[in-house]
């Protein structure tokens, strides 16, 4: 009722009043998306459940996780919940940020309204609020290249 599916598989799940879910998505067996939820396109979600208003844009993979209210999930996003032995859960708290590019290596809480920087991996609780950041500071090597290999671009090889 009033869910939006466009050329996504759905398997086993709920998904509630308001629900949009893009393109090549796969929602596998076990999960619950409450009212307002939108999964973009490029997704994959297994065993998780998210709460209303979450936003899971595209190109993310969220396995055994719980996500609470209001919650923004960054594209290209990554619960790691498999150590090689075991399944471990991620638990988002409502209200949190999620930036794009992260890895978020379960077991792992991330607090009511914490932010996870862009390009992080996450291998300890945020808590509440908190800001996690967990990658090196960018470095720029002048000069780099031409001292390498002599050529300023792929465009002088000729």
């Amino acid at each position: 009722e009033n869910v939006t599916i466009s050329q996504a598989v759905v398997v086993g799940s709920t998904l509630e009043p308001g629900c949009t879910v893009g393109p090549y998505t796969y929602i596998r067996p076990g999960c619950h998306l409450s009212e307002k939820v939108k999964v973009g396109g490029f997704c994959e979600i297994k065993n998780t459940t998210v709460g209303p208003g979450s936003k899971v844009p595209h190109l993310t993979y969220l396995g055994d996780t719980s996500i609470g209210s209001g919650v923004n999930i960054g594209a290209g996003t990554i619960t790691c919940n498999y150590d090689g032995k075991d399944k471990h859960r991620t638990v988002i708290e409502d209200g949190a940020f999620i930036g794009s590019n992260c890895n978020l290596v379960a077991p792992i809480e991330i607090g009511a309204g914490a932010y996870v920087a862009a390009g992080s991996t996450i291998t300890a609780d945020v808590p509440p609020g908190a800001l996690g950041v967990a990658r090196n500071r960018q470095r720029n090597i002048p000069d780099w290249v031409e001292r390498r290999s002599g050529k300023r671009s792929c465009q002088e090889e000729g």
